[in-house]
């Protein structure tokens, strides 16, 4: 039996980067996927594709910013497949600059996807997973969001709160047999970060114990461990992706 066999999974920024790479792997591990993304060329190409490989999407445009949104969206994934299982709580965007450069509309965007968006969209399945008294939350949370990085003040703001949200919900609905939990990756390699020189790429790399960066598929890979069965006593964890980045 696949490890997701018949799980019923939302994954946010989904049509592309670290989300399309968890989609694929949730797909072939058996789970329904609902993607949801802002995307609307991105989400059709995603589906097209894991249809393709033999696994069963759908695609959703949503602004999870926008509490109507969110909640009509889940709405329809429920009707649709009759439970939610898992949500991964990816979407997530930068907008970097030291604080004295920042100015407001950055930072407020930042806060509203990465972290107003993650509050709606748990907020939106809660209820359903409630009434089955089961499921699985992921936030993506960054090693940023941690320790903090140069320029990022609004990133590592919304990356260290969903960390904080998570731990209450895992207080507050672990009795429910509802886990909630973070990944916190290091440096990926992803169109994000194809603007950054190679000189400054290989230094960032001498930093990193391993050596090199990480593949959107690592952090899948933990995704899919968290959303399973096997990780049943699991909750209220973060789990570092970095290749030791942090140590």
């Amino acid at each position: 039996m696949k490890r997701l066999e018949n799980k019923v999974a939302i994954i946010t920024g989904g049509a592309k980067g670290i989300g399309f790479s968890t989609c694929k792997k949730f797909v072939e591990e058996g789970a329904k996927v609902a993607i949801a993304d802002i995307d609307e060329k991105a989400l059709e190409e995603a589906v097209k594709e894991l249809t393709e490989l033999g696994g069963e999407a759908s695609g959703y445009k949503v602004d999870i910013t926008n509490r109507d949104s969110v909640e009509g969206f889940v709405k329809e994934v429920k009707d649709k497949y009759g439970r939610v299982d898992v949500l991964i709580n990816n979407a997530g965007i930068i907008s970097d600059n030291q604080l004295d450069k920042m100015s407001y509309d950055q930072f407020d965007k930042v806060i509203d996807i990465n972290l107003k968006g993650t509050f709606n969209c748990a907020k939106a399945v809660l209820p359903y997973m409630i009434e089955q008294q089961a499921g699985s939350i992921v936030n993506a949370s960054s090693i940023v969001g941690v320790y903090g990085n140069y320029g990022q003040t609004n990133y590592a703001a919304t990356k260290w709160g969903v960390i904080g949200m998570m731990k209450c919900w895992a207080r507050e609905y672990g009795k429910m047999n509802i886990r909630s939990n973070a990944v916190a990756p290091g440096f990926i390699d992803t169109p994000i970060l194809a603007p950054i020189p190679e000189k400054v790429m290989d230094a960032l790399k001498k930093g990193i114990p391993m050596r090199r960066l990480g593949t959107p598929e690592e952090i899948a890979n933990v995704y899919a461990f968290l959303a399973s069965d096997e990780a049943g006593y699991i909750n209220g964890a973060i789990i570092e992706v970095s290749g030791g980045k942090t140590l």
